[in-house]
C-alpha cells in the first residue's frame, strides 16, 4: 500500500466524500491543528504558507486551526494576520498551558472527519499526510514514525537520536508496547476518537498554567489510553527533519518524560483510565 499511496487514498475519498460534495459551508474532511508557542522565527520562514499551498492542491476539504499557547512574542498577532488573509484558517488563543492542553483545545474546536496535529516548524512536512490517509477508515489512529524501516531522520544530532532510542525502550518496557515512536508530532485521528482520548488525559491536558517551553510525554499517555480502549493504531514511516531549538534540555526534559511515563503506569494501576 505504501508504494503507491494515491491509489488507496482515492478509494478512501470516494468512500467517505461522495455523499458530501465539497461545497462551501460543509464540514471539512481534514482538520489540521498546529500548536504555536513563540513561533516568530517560523513565521519568517513561511512554513504556514507552505502548509496552505499543499492543502490547497488536494481533492478534499480542510481547515487549519492555529492554537496559540500563550506566546509572549508576536505569535498571536502574526497568526491573526495570517488567518485574516487566508480562508480555512482559524486562530484559537490559550493561556500558556503546554502542548497537551493546546492540542486538546484544537481538537475541541475542530470540525473535520479526521484530525491531524502537526508541529509548527514542519519538521515532518504536511505532505507526509499522504502516507497516513490511506489507512483510514480501517484504523482509528494513524501516526507518523521516525523509527520504522523506510523512515528518514535528517540532520539529527547523535545525542538526540540516542535520547530517542533510550526513551523508546523505556516506553516499550513500561507503557506502550508495539509502538516504536510515540513522540513524533504527526498524528491523525478519527474525530470522535480524538475527542474521547484527549478528554481522558490526566498527566497533562488539565488546564494547568506552565512556565517556559516544556517537552512532555503526553503522547505516551494518549496512545496508552488508545490501546487500553481497544482502538486500532497504525504506525507509518515518515520523513523528519531535525530543527534546531533552544527549547530542548536533554537532561531536564529526559527526566520529566521518564517521570511522565511512570505516572501513566501508576494512574493505570490506580484505575484512573477505566
Amino acid at each position: 500500500m505504501m508504494d503507491n499511496p494515491l491509489g488507496p487514498q482515492s478509494r478512501v475519498y470516494r468512500g467517505t466524500r461522495t455523499a458530501r460534495k465539497l461545497t462551501e459551508g460543509r464540514l471539512p474532511y481534514l482538520s489540521v491543528i498546529i500548536p504555536a508557542y513563540n513561533e516568530e522565527p517560523n513565521f519568517e520562514k513561511g512554513v504556514l504558507a507552505q502548509v496552505l499551498t499543499y492543502l490547497g492542491k488536494q481533492n478534499y476539504s480542510y481547515e487549519v486551526i492555529i492554537v496559540d499557547d500563550g506566546s509572549d512574542d508576536q505569535t498571536a498577532r502574526l497568526a491573526d494576520d495570517f488567518a485574516a488573509s487566508h480562508k480555512n484558517v482559524r486562530v484559537i488563543k490559550n493561556p500558556h498551558q503546554g502542548k497537551a492542553e493546546t492540542v486538546k483545545t484544537g481538537v475541541a474546536g475542530a470540525n473535520g472527519e479526521l484530525i491531524l496535529f502537526t508541529d509548527f516548524d514542519q519538521a515532518t512536512p504536511i505532505s507526509e499526510i499522504e502516507k497516513l490517509l490511506p489507512f483510514f477508515p480501517e484504523y482509528d489512529i494513524v501516526i507518523g514514525s521516525r523509527q520504522l524501516p523506510g523512515a528518514r531522520r535528517e540532520k539529527e544530532p547523535f545525542y538526540r537520536h540516542l535520547m530517542g532510542l533510550v526513551f523508546n525502550l523505556v516506553v516499550q518496557t513500561i507503557a506502550v508496547r508495539g509502538i516504536w515512536d510515540t513522540q513524533a508530532g504527526f498524528k491523525c485521528f478519527k474525530s470522535q476518537v480524538a475527542g474521547e482520548l484527549f478528554g481522558k488525559l490526566r498527566v497533562y491536558g488539565q488546564g494547568e498554567k506552565v512556565k517556559g517551553a516544556r517537552v512532555t510525554a503526553f503522547d505516551v499517555e494518549l496512545l496508552f489510553i488508545a490501546k487500553k480502549s481497544g482502538y486500532k493504531i497504525k504506525e507509518v514511516p515518515i520523513i523528519w527533519h531535525h530543527v534546531a531549538s533552544t527549547r530542548v534540555n536533554p537532561v531536564k526534559d529526559s527526566l520529566r518524560m521518564f517521570r511522565d511515563v511512570i505516572r501513566v503506569r501508576l494512574n493505570d494501576f490506580a484505575g484512573v483510565y477505566r
